[in-house]
């Protein structure tokens, strides 16, 4: 059986790019013969050489995100504490990546890196019966359908009407070549959605790697056209973050460290409602937590002379 019929999408070997073949417990690649194990149904298409990743952390069920502790105490936290957070152009960027997505094919296939839980405000996509969602990630999690590093992405070029990568490239090692493989498994004129953090602290260690100001997240998309960007989480997001972890850095001890983050988002929450006020205004665009983009992918890459044109920002 072909893994296009096992998985009904074109699954490449992410070493070589070679067809691979199905089998019950694994992925063999017709080219090289490297072998990809199948968990609970979920190809792990790991390549080691460009990984900080090993095929062993998932047949094993290792933590590849948080460990055991932490993921309870932070799946506890967001049960019961006020977030600090506040994606105010989050819903409309979803609204708005839909309605260019289905412009640009009625019955598209999206990819989605980092797409192990739903991102909220992606309703609209999910409600839609013609929409193919095929997500990815390096951990294990209700909408998995691969285990991928987003370093080689383990797809043929030109393949998918749209992707989006939202609040993961933080956590990669090389942003560049996780949007160039964006770009080449996208077809072109297909659309891209991306979020990624400016001013916020470290978070989901130790993978936490980059931040990007709104000209360097811009240009990390050099090869597409801007269709809209900005801030999706204002400089009152921005402040509720350090401000907690500014109290968080007066310990070692990790009982207390949890207590004084509680304690920061209790007292500094309400600080994210300012972001309604300071979203669209040219400060915000030098002071936000995060910035998005929704752009067309296009074969002309802008030049760095060019990017300078692109700042918006109070300066």
């Amino acid at each position: 059986m072909s893994t296009e019929q096992k998985y009904k999408y074109k699954i490449i070997c992410p070493r070589c790019a070679s067809e691979i073949e199905y089998f019950s417990d694994q992925l063999r690649c017709k080219s090289c013969s490297n072998h990809y194990p199948i968990v609970d149904g979920i190809p792990i298409l790991i390549e080691e050489t460009k990984s900080i990743f090993r095929k062993s952390d998932f047949t094993k069920k290792e933590d590849t995100t948080f460990n055991s502790s932490e993921r309870k105490i932070f799946t506890l936290a967001r049960k019961i504490l006020p977030s600090i957070t506040n994606n105010v152009k989050g819903k409309n960027n979803f609204k708005r990546f839909y309605k260019e997505i289905k412009d640009f094919n009625e019955r598209p296939k999206i990819l989605v890196v980092g797409g192990s839980i739903l991102t909220p405000g992606m309703e609209p996509l999910l409600a839609d019966q013609d929409v193919e969602l095929i997500e990815t990630d390096v951990a294990f999690g209700p909408r998995t359908k691969i285990i991928a590093d987003g370093h080689s992405l383990p797809f043929v070029d030109n393949y998918f009407d749209g992707v989006i990568v939202n609040a993961v490239l933080e956590h990669v090692l090389d942003p560049y070549l996780v949007v160039s493989e964006i770009y080449r498994v996208m077809k072109i004129s297909g659309i891209v959605y991306a979020s990624t953090p400016f001013m916020q602290q470290s978070h989901m260690a130790p993978y936490d790697f980059t931040r990007f100001t709104y000209l360097g997240h811009r240009r990390l998309f050099r090869k597409f056209i801007t269709i809209d960007d900005g801030p999706s989480c204002g400089p009152g997001t921005a402040l509720a973050w350090s401000y907690t972890f500014f109290l968080a850095s007066f310990t070692n001890n990790k009982t207390i460290r949890y207590l004084l983050i509680a304690f920061g988002h209790i007292t500094s929450f309400f600080l994210k409602y300012f972001d309604y006020l300071l979203i669209n205004k040219k400060g915000a665009y030098d002071n936000s937590s995060s910035y998005y983009f929704i752009g067309k992918k296009v074969t002309e890459a802008i030049s760095d002379h060019e990017l300078l044109t692109f700042y918006k920002g109070a300066w």
